[in-house]
Formats: structure tokens, sequence, C-alpha cells
């Protein structure tokens, strides 16, 4: 956030600025100077790199005001970038907030509660709002851009590209509840008006696994890692693309999320391989490394193998329960259509 004059009205952006300051202001050890300069100071760990990712979060987009709570807003603006680190192994340093508002937003009680959102889960992510932006939006739509930046040791952090032939493959804790609660939120959105900012919510209140991704990392577990935003078949190609592999994964071991038991077996299985949003880890290790069943109190679950790719042989192979091989298309998320 920029510095401002002492004289100008308290009001405004300056109220706004001066609003989210107070609620920012948590100490960390490796924020040196946070919101107040022009820059925000950070001393990252001896020998650790410096990991960094932005995510917008568009109203119309990522979230509509009519059915999204102002404080799952502001949870999930933070949680899509926390994700993305979990997904490296690395540590948050510090979090920035663009946010452009309407003036039909720009509302003490929706800020408040956008904010809080946020700040909750920065705070038992550890991770310290070191400054940003604010705009008046040109649009009624309002738009939060966050960029995150996190740490490892340098030359370890977890990648999408080294995954190799023989591998196994395995998921972090259960598939397809964000996609089952947003479309029941699209039916009743008052239902969730005061949902609580937990893992029963996983599309609200997305959990991410940040200590995880973590443990993967420190116990060199994992060779390759990606985490679960646009879908499980999306997410699992990417990973195959960057590493030049071919998978192939079981449906019977994917693991349902319990919001997906009310639905026909087509339409839960569709939710947990394409729905998005899940916010879980897909990572993968080498056969004779033990993994655990259980991280932080979350199950692991394996779920497939990573195979050498072929000209002949699809990218992702689904084998369902029957022992039929189909090949497995993503048709999860897409940010551009």
């Amino acid at each position: 956030m920029p510095r401002k004059s002492h004289n100008a009205p308290a009001s405004g952006e300056l109220a706004l600025i001066a609003r989210i300051r107070e609620a920012a202001k948590a100490r960390h050890k490796h924020l040196r100077l946070g919101i107040g300069d022009d820059c925000a100071i950070l001393a990252p760990p001896p020998g650790h790199e410096i990991l960094v990712t932005t995510d917008f979060s568009l109203e119309g987009r990522h979230f509509r005001r009519e059915w999204h709570p102002a404080r799952s807003i502001g949870h999930r603006a933070l949680a899509r970038g926390l994700s993305d680190l979990a997904a490296m192994g690395a540590t948050p340093l510090a979090a920035f907030l663009s946010l452009a508002l309407p003036r039909s937003a720009n509302k003490p009680i929706w800020i408040n509660n956008f904010l809080d959102g946020l700040l909750t889960l920065a705070a038992a992510a550890k991770t310290p709002l070191a400054g940003g932006d604010t705009s008046e939006s040109p649009s009624d739509n309002i738009l939060a851009d966050i960029v995150l930046l996190g740490s490892a040791p340098a030359s370890r952090s977890l990648r999408r590209s080294t995954a190799r032939p023989g591998d196994l493959l395995y998921v972090t804790g259960a598939l397809g509840g964000a996609a089952t609660e947003l479309a029941t939120l699209a039916l009743n959105p008052r239902r969730y008006r005061n949902a609580s900012p937990t893992g029963d919510h996983p599309h609200l209140y997305p959990q991410p696994r940040l200590t995880i991704g973590q443990t993967l990392l420190r116990r060199q577990l994992a060779t390759a890692c990606i985490d679960i935003s646009d879908g499980l078949s999306t997410d699992l190609a990417h990973l195959c693309t960057e590493s030049g592999v071919a998978a192939e994964i079981q449906a019977a071991r994917l693991p349902l999320h319990r919001l997906t038991k009310p639905l026909p077996p087509s339409e839960a299985f569709h939710n947990a391989l394409h729905g998005g949003e899940d916010y879980e880890l897909l990572f993968t290790a080498r056969p004779q490394t033990r993994i655990p069943r259980f991280i932080e109190g979350v199950p692991i679950t394996p779920i497939g193998v990573i195979h050498h790719s072929r000209k002949a042989v699809p990218q992702v192979t689904l084998v369902q329960a029957a022992g039929d091989r189909i090949p497995l298309q993503p048709q999860g998320w897409q940010h551009l259509l």
C-alpha cells in the first residue's frame, strides 16, 4: 500500500487503506517492513529461494456476490495462491492484495467481512498481508488480485515436471466436494450465508494443504507435485505434459468427498475427475518410498501409476471398476474460453 500524507482526509481510499493496515498489523519474522511505505521489505531464510505466485479473483468469473458471502470471497482469494505454494512445498512469506471495488461494494460491512475471511486464513497460514493497492473499479464488478511470496530450500522445491515412469500417483483428502457444493450453492445461496470457514465447505472455504506440501518436501517423499485447482483430469494432464510421461488411474480408488454421496455415481465421479477447486495435492513418489496413510490428519490415497509416454497410448488412462480402460480427456476448468 502506498504511503499517504497525514494531512489528507480520512475518507475513501485512505480510510480503506487505514482499515486494511489496522486489520493486517500482525508481525512476522521474515517481514521487516509491511504496509505504510512505498515497498515492503522481506528477509528470506538463508539458503532459500523465493517463490512467487499470483491469482485474480474476478466477480462473475470466480465468485458472485449474490451467492458468496464476503468472508468466503476473501478466504478463497488467498486460498488459491496458498495452494500453489503448497504444491511446491513452500512456506509463505507474505501476501499482497490489490483490490478494485465498485461503489456498490465499497461498504464497511462488506469490506470488513472480506478482510476477516482473508486475514483469518492468513493468520492460520502464518502469512502476513504486507501491502498491495486499492482502486475504484471501472465497472460494477469486484477485482481482487493476490500476489504471494514463499520460500523453499534452494533447488529443492517440488515441481510438476519431475515425475518418472514407475512412480506411483497419490492424492490428498477427497475429491468432488467443491463442485458438488457449488451446484447446491447455485440453487440455494441463502442456505450458505452463515457457513463456517471449515473443511465442511470445500467450495466456500477450501483448505490449502501447506503443511502437507512442506512435509512432502522436507521428508523427500514426492518426486513431483501439483495442486488440483482445475480438476483432476486437467491437472494430471498438466503434470504429464510437463514431465513427458503418461498416467493411469483407477476409478475405484478415487477418494470421493462425502458431499458427493447423495449423487448418482456418474455425477459423483464427474465432479471428482473434472470439477476443480478441490485444492488437494496430486503427487508422485517412487514405488519403494513409504507414503504415510495420513499426513497432518489428512488421508493420502494411491490412485494410479506413471508410465512412459508413447504415441499410441493416451496421455491419461482411466481404468474403470469393471476393468475397461478409456482415455481420460481434460475436462476441468478453462481459464480462457
